[in-house]
């Protein structure tokens, strides 16, 4: 991992009492080594990645508490390790991204909640939910409620936060189960202050070994016949006992309020935005005092029956605030009231989206739709629509305010990306062969589905893009193509694309990112990635790994030589060869490059070193305006700007001081062979004494062509 968590590793050693001031998941990982874990494990993901990364980096800290730390690689590895659990009583937890993570994990994780656990099992998932996602939209609540995994939902403060997941290990070993903790974006990302206990090393641990192995015991294995028994333990033992520690130690808060004949029940990742539209509507002080009473539900399975009807029992009515569909829990609650025989209407999907992200506008909508079809005393219905008009008309408003529209703009590739000329080939190569079916993967490459490039038929996971090609290739006349990374291939592609590919004697094409690193998690290692200091691979090389396996047609090209990726495919398309054909892009992952030559750089500058910097632009006078350069590549730093002849209108392309001299503006220029407009310029600091002098004299000379003007 390129970029240093030195500042945050500090934090995870502070003591009783003190302060800890930082976000939302840095104060998860303090809660673990607060909490005694004897493991910790995981596969990166935002927005849970720096819960691993720093645990990886504090390895002196984690060898003085015992701590055995797994960057695993994949959720399915990290889900097994928690099996120490089910046969000893030790603390462990992993981490992963939201559903996408639990899907991969699933098989182990249903392994792991049969028999239960002696040890606390935890699980810290990412909820990569709503408008700011960049995953499928599905809740772990459904994984939970399958499973009887105890799913944890804290309210967005660090003090809860890290209140909930010390409690979640202990509601693990009072219910033999293993507890999830769901944790939104905003909330990983919430900043926050907590005071903060003394690291408790396990007793039993990496230094304190134990004596014997666990003894076989056939009921701890989640194998038939005993898994009969087992589901019976979920039902009858594992979730009362989970409810009975819910209550004793308040882990769902209650709020009081004046208005005492209504009340809402919401998911504890929801009570930040709803307090604040309670403020904004009048029914809250800024001190976070609702009028409305509210059941805050940091565990939102299992519920507590008892809990919901105390609750309920003596309002009107009740609204629940639960994001997406099918809603489990009104569901539930709505069970519960009736056979209770309570008569407190209960509202939810009614005055609230079937789906979606529960943010302020939804939830002021919400709140008026629910309270206009009553009168609470001390609530005016017309006096809270007008406020949720005005704070409607406040943004529309700022909007207005706005010159004109803000453009959208839709993530991409970062300046400088290897995988970018990638794309620029595969376009080109279509204006020759036509459409061509490509199957996309996950990754920093699937920003070629975005313009310019609009690439990719299909994303069916991690690494599964040749598997997906699959049940194509034999209804189309030409090749596919499947895209896939190099974090991919090691955690999935290389079993279910490759070996399945050569299996079946599959004629496809596979183009390999080889960038070094897992990088839209934010460059962890990978087995491929290169030791820094011997340069060597960490695990093994790709390349190496696909020729043991019986790969003949491969390929590897630096992702920059455009036209050379482009007559690489070509060939892939058109050859005789019937089987598996892979092309390994070869080019390391541009923000770690720039880090790791900042940081030499620097060094080079203080010690009096040369530093060559290289730099792209464009001849103003050569440029004809087309622009094709900029719809092949869609470089950020590859821009427009006015002509500045003034018998030519149209503008001219334009190198920004973004730029960071990766050079493929010119590789695509003459790949398509397109104008020669650009240009390189090298940027030297401490230069030597004979460049210096070389440089008066060029500047000299131009100054006198120049006839005496500026020559700049």
């Amino acid at each position: 991992m390129e970029r240093s968590f030195a500042k945050e590793i500090e934090l995870l050693k502070l003591g009783e009492g003190e302060t800890f001031n930082g976000e939302g998941i840095l104060a998860v990982t303090k809660a673990l080594l607060q909490s005694g874990v004897a493991y910790v494990g995981g596969y990166q993901g935002a927005p849970v990645s720096h819960l691993l990364d720093v645990l990886v980096q504090a390895k002196d800290l984690m060898g003085e508490l015992g701590i055995n730390v797994e960057a695993n690689s994949s959720e399915s590895s990290a889900a097994a390790m928690l099996g120490a659990s089910i046969n000893y009583p030790v603390r462990g937890a992993v981490t992963w991204k939201s559903v996408v993570g639990t899907n991969v994990a699933s098989d182990a994780l249903s392994n792991l909640a049969s028999p239960g656990v002696i040890g606390g099992a935890v699980i810290i998932s990412g909820e990569d939910y709503g408008e700011g996602a960049s995953i499928i939209q599905e809740r772990t609540l459904a994984y939970a409620l399958k499973s009887t995994i105890m799913l944890v939902d804290p309210r967005p403060n660090l003090e809860t936060i890290v209140d909930m997941v010390e409690k979640s290990f202990e509601l693990s070993e009072a219910s033999n189960s293993p507890v999830m903790v769901e944790l939104r974006i905003r909330a990983c990302h919430v900043q926050g202050s907590f005071k903060a206990k003394d690291n408790k090393p396990s007793p039993v641990s990496a230094i304190n070994k134990a004596d014997d192995p666990a003894g076989f015991l056939y009921d701890r294995l989640a194998h038939p016949p005993v898994t009969f028994v087992q589901e019976k333990h979920k039902v009858e033992e594992r979730i009362p006992a989970a409810q009975k520690y819910i209550v004793e130690n308040n882990m769902n808060e209650l709020f009081d309020g004046d208005i005492a004949s209504h009340g809402i029940i919401v998911q504890g990742g929801l009570y930040n935005t709803l307090i604040r539209r309670l403020t904004a509507l009048g029914l809250a002080d800024n001190f976070g005092n609702s009028r409305i009473p509210i059941l805050v539900l940091n565990v939102t399975h299992p519920l507590v029956p008892e809990q919901i009807t105390s609750f309920c029992a003596g309002k009107e009515a009740v609204v629940v605030m639960e994001e997406g569909n099918p809603e489990f829990l009104e569901q539930q609650i709505g069970q519960m009231l009736r056979k209770s025989e309570l008569q407190t209407k209960l509202h939810g999907k009614d005055v609230l989206p079937a789906a979606g992200e529960y943010n302020a506008d939804v939830i002021t909508q919400g709140l008026v739709d629910f309270l206009g079809q009553y009168t609470p005393d001390g609530v005016e219905g017309e006096a809270l629509r007008d406020e949720a008009a005005r704070l409607e008309n406040v943004k529309a408003n700022a909007q207005s305010a706005l010159d004109q529209n803000v453009p959208p703009r839709p993530p991409g590739f970062c300046t400088g990306c290897p995988e970018r000329p990638v794309f620029s080939a595969i376009k080109l190569l279509k204006e020759e062969v036509g459409d061509i079916h490509i199957a996309a993967d996950i990754g920093c490459h699937a920003f070629g589905t975005y313009a310019p490039f609009s690439i990719g038929n299909s994303i069916l996971g991690y690494g599964m893009s040749l598997a997906s090609a699959a049940g194509v290739r034999q209804i189309q006349k030409k090749r596919t193509i499947s895209i896939m990374g190099d974090g991919g291939f090691w955690h999935n592609g290389l079993q279910s694309g490759v070996l399945s590919a050569l299996f079946n004697e599959g004629d496809a094409i596979l183009i390999i990112m080889q960038n070094g690193y897992s990088s839209a998690t934010g460059q962890q290692n990978i087995p491929s990635s290169r030791n820094r200091n011997n340069n060597q691979a960490i695990t093994g090389e790709i390349e190496r790994t696909l020729r043991s396996l019986g790969v003949e047609w491969l390929k590897t090209i630096r992702t920059y030589s455009v036209d050379v990726m482009v007559d690489t495919l070509r060939e892939a398309m058109t050859t005789e060869f019937d089987g598996l054909k892979v092309i390994i892009a070869d080019g390391e992952c541009m923000l770690a490059r720039q880090r790791r030559l900042k940081a030499d750089n620097a060094r080079k500058l203080e010690r009096g070193i040369r530093v060559e910097t290289p730099r792209f632009g464009v001849d103003d006078e050569v440029c004809t305006g087309d622009h094709s350069c900029i719809r092949l590549s869609g470089c950020p730093s590859l821009t427009i700007k006015p002509n500045p002849d003034p018998l030519r209108t149209d503008p001219v392309a334009h190198v920004n001081n973004g730029c960071v001299g990766c050079g493929l503006c010119g590789e695509v220029s003459h790949a398509a062979i397109l104008c020669p407009s650009f240009y390189k310029a090298e940027r030297v600091q401490n230069a030597g004494v004979f460049e210096k002098a070389l440089y008066k004299v060029r500047q000299g000379v131009i100054g006198l062509m120049s006839n005496g003007r500026d020559a700049a």
